[in-house]
C-alpha cells in the first residue's frame, strides 16, 4: 500500500509499505478520506520528536474509512461499515481517562502524532481505541470527506464548551482560517446572537461570510475600534483566538464585555509563547480566560450528531481533494492557504 511518511523536517515521501496485519483485538480500515491539518503542516516544516530516517511516521489524524477486517475479539463492528475515527486514545485507567478525557491522558497516543495515521491506503485501529469508543459508525448520508472533519470540529467544541458559549452571546473569532470558520459555525449553531470574525486577509473574510451567513467580518486593522463600533461600546461576551498570534492573545482582554470569556485556541510557537496581559481588564471586567487542546470521544460523537441534523454543514469547508500519490501537491496547496480544508481521498476508479 501507499503511505505518506514523515522522515524529518521538510522530508515527506509517499512510499510503498505493507498493509498492516491486525491482531484479534484490532480492526483494519480502508481509508476513504483524511484531511490535512495545521498540525500536519507544522510537523512537516519543523520535524517531530522521535521521527527520523530510521523511524518515519505516517501522518494524518482526521480520518474516515470503511472497515475491511475485524479481529475475532472485536464486537459491534463488521466489514463494510462506514466509520469515522477519533484519533486520541488514553491508558484507560488514569483519572483523566476515567472521567472520559482520554485526550488528556499523559500516556495518550494518537494517529498521525505518535503512531501511524491516516495518510495511507489502510489504517490499523488498535484495541484501546475500539474499547474507548473511538470508532463511530456513519450513516450513508454522511460523505467520508465530511466525516474526516469531525476531529477538528470536536476540538472546536471542546474549546467552546470550556469558554461557555451561551444563548444570545456576541462572539468574536480572531482568524478566518478553517478553524476560525468552524468556531463561527459552531457559535451560530449554539445560539450566539452575533458572530464577528476578524482577519487581515480580505479573501479569508469573504470566504468566511459565504460559509457563515449572518456573521460580520472585521478587517482587524484597528480591532478594538471595530469591535466597539459593532457592539456600541459594550465589547464581546466571548473572544476566541483561532490563530497563532501573540498580539491577538494580548489584545483580547481589552475587547471584552463585563463577565466576558476568552478562549486561547490557537497555540503559539515554542519559545515565543510568553504574552503580556493588561490584567486590570481581567480584574475589573471579571473576565475568565481558558485554553483547550484536542477533544474527547463524547465531543467527537456530539459533532457527528450535529452534522447529521444539518446544524453544521462541514462539507462546505472542503476546498479540494487529492489522491494520496499527489500528497506533495496537496501539501503545497494546504500550505498556500488558498482554500480551507484539503482532503486526501482514494483515486477514482
Amino acid at each position: 500500500m501507499l503511505a505518506a511518511k514523515l522522515f524529518g523536517p521538510g522530508d515527506v515521501r509517499v512510499v510503498e509499505c505493507d498493509v498492516p496485519a491486525i491482531t484479534s483485538d484490532e480492526m483494519l480500515l480502508r481509508v476513504e478520506a483524511a484531511a490535512i491539518c495545521g498540525t500536519d503542516l507544522r510537523m512537516v516544516a519543523n520535524g517531530w520528536k522521535g521521527v527520523d530516517e530510521r523511524h518515519p511516521l505516517t501522518l494524518g489524524h482526521e480520518v474516515s474509512g470503511t472497515i475491511v477486517q475485524v479481529g475475532q475479539n472485536v464486537q459491534g463492528y463488521a466489514p463494510g461499515m462506514r466509520v469515522a475515527v477519533a484519533p486520541n486514545m488514553g491508558c484507560g485507567i488514569c483519572d483523566a481517562c476515567v472521567r472520559g478525557d482520554t485526550h488528556l491522558c499523559t500516556q495518550y497516543q494518537a494517529f498521525g502524532i505518535n503512531r501511524d495515521g491516516g495518510f495511507a491506503e489502510y489504517l490499523c485501529v488498535p484495541g484501546a481505541a475500539i474499547a474507548q469508543g473511538n470508532v463511530m459508525v456513519l450513516g450513508t448520508e454522511t460523505p467520508f470527506a465530511t466525516a474526516a472533519l469531525f476531529e477538528p470540529m470536536s476540538c472546536v467544541l471542546n474549546g467552546q464548551q470550556r469558554a461557555g458559549v451561551r444563548l444570545n452571546d456576541t462572539v468574536l473569532v480572531i482568524g478566518a482560517g478553517p478553524i476560525g470558520v468552524m468556531h463561527a459555525l459552531l457559535a451560530q449553531a449554539s445560539g450566539a446572537a452575533r458572530v464577528l470574525i476578524s482577519d487581515l486577509s480580505a479573501a479569508r473574510r469573504q470566504q468566511c461570510l459565504a460559509l457563515v451567513p449572518g456573521a460580520a467580518a472585521l478587517p482587524g486593522n484597528n480591532l478594538l475600534e471595530e469591535v466597539m463600533q459593532e457592539t456600541k461600546g459594550r465589547g464581546v461576551d466571548v473572544c476566541i483566538t483561532a490563530c497563532p498570534s501573540a498580539a491577538a492573545q494580548a489584545q483580547a482582554p481589552s475587547l471584552m464585555a463585563m463577565n466576558g470569556r476568552i478562549l486561547y485556541f490557537g497555540g503559539l510557537p515554542t519559545g515565543r509563547d510568553e504574552v503580556c496581559l493588561a490584567t486590570n481588564f481581567i480584574h475589573y471586567r471579571q473576565l475568565s480566560i481558558c485554553g483547550s487542546t484536542r477533544a474527547n470521544v463524547a465531543q467527537f460523537r456530539a459533532v457527528a450528531k450535529m452534522e447529521a441534523a444539518g446544524n453544521l454543514k462541514l462539507g462546505a469547508l472542503v476546498s479540494k481533494c487529492f489522491a494520496l500519490a499527489d500528497f506533495s501537491t496537496a501539501l503545497a496547496y494546504a500550505s498556500s492557504a488558498a482554500g480551507l480544508k484539503t482532503v486526501i481521498v482514494p483515486p477514482i476508479s
